[in-house]
């Protein structure tokens, strides 16, 4: 399955697998020495917190592995005219006007208007042309939305 991230994004996911193969994975590594060195494993919370952080350590390190293997980078979508992964709209909601971009489940940060292409909101916005007017059901309600921009 295709993991669509823009540049920025890609180079942040190998920035942080870089980082949990070295330094966390060190990290970890000496965190299960100094708890071997308490005695009898079967009863030692430190060596038993240990291990379910690097469960954890690993499971995130084969996330980011996969995601890094299957990307699709995202390139800028100027001259489209109509809404696409990487394309940045304009809408009005509700008489507000509110600019969005469309990323990949990766890169998803609503707080920062960066919509996944996976979400409602995303996919509804999808072949989208400007002046289009469409209503979006989200798990908060359904919205009225018109295209205003897309760059």
């Amino acid at each position: 399955m295709k993991h669509y991230i823009t540049k920025e994004g890609f180079e942040e996911l190998k920035q942080e697998l870089e980082r949990l193969k070295k330094d966390a994975r060190a990290e970890i590594a000496e965190r299960l020495k100094r708890a071997k060195e308490y005695g009898d494993l079967s009863e030692n919370s430190e060596y038993i917190d240990a291990k379910d952080s690097q469960a954890k350590l690993e499971s995130r390190i084969f996330e980011l592995e996969e995601a890094v293997r299957n990307a699709a980078l995202i390139k800028k979508a100027k001259g489209k005219t109509t809404v696409s992964i990487g394309s940045t709209t304009e809408v009005q909601k509700n008489g507000k006007t509110i600019k969005y971009t469309i990323v990949g489940s990766e890169e998803a940060d609503p707080l920062r208007n960066l919509i996944s292409n996976e979400s409602p909101l995303g996919r509804a916005f999808l072949d989208k042309r400007v002046g289009d007017v469409f209503d979006v059901q989200t798990p908060i309600g359904k919205n009225k939305y018109k295209i205003l921009s897309i760059e």
